[in-house]
């Protein structure tokens, strides 16, 4: 876990990560709202994700903690960039596994971009 984690998060979030936070959910991207729909309550074999979340100095696109898996929707602006590499690093470090998608990707198969995040969660490692 990272320093600041647990039942307390929404305490150590400074308010402009929140406003930011606040405001990169109602300006997300229409790949963005597709994912959520198909993630959100549970939906995917149960597993609880939760979008736009500030943490270690980052907003993550989607977060699910219990299965310790990041799932980034990136639009082709900054196609795989030196700092998206050292962002995923750290989340790495941390014990994270990190999926990155591109928005044209998610528009045009859902299907298939949640199935790979399915068996990413059906497949912890063990």
């Amino acid at each position: 876990m990272l320093p600041g984690w647990g039942h307390h998060m929404h305490r150590n979030i400074p308010d402009k990560h929140r406003r930011y936070a606040k405001a990169m959910r109602t300006d997300s991207t229409k790949a963005e709202n597709l994912m959520w729909q198909a993630m959100r309550n549970r939906q995917l074999e149960g597993f609880k994700f939760r979008r736009q979340v500030p943490t270690g100095g980052y907003i993550l696109d989607f977060v699910c903690f219990e299965a310790q898996l990041i799932i980034e929707v990136d639009g082709g602006q900054h196609s795989e960039s030196a700092s998206d590499a050292v962002r995923d690093a750290y989340f790495r470090s941390q014990g994270f596994r990190v999926l990155r998608f591109w928005n044209d990707e998610v528009e045009r198969n859902l299907d298939g971009v949640v199935m790979k995040i399915v068996a990413e969660l059906m497949n912890r490692g063990e």
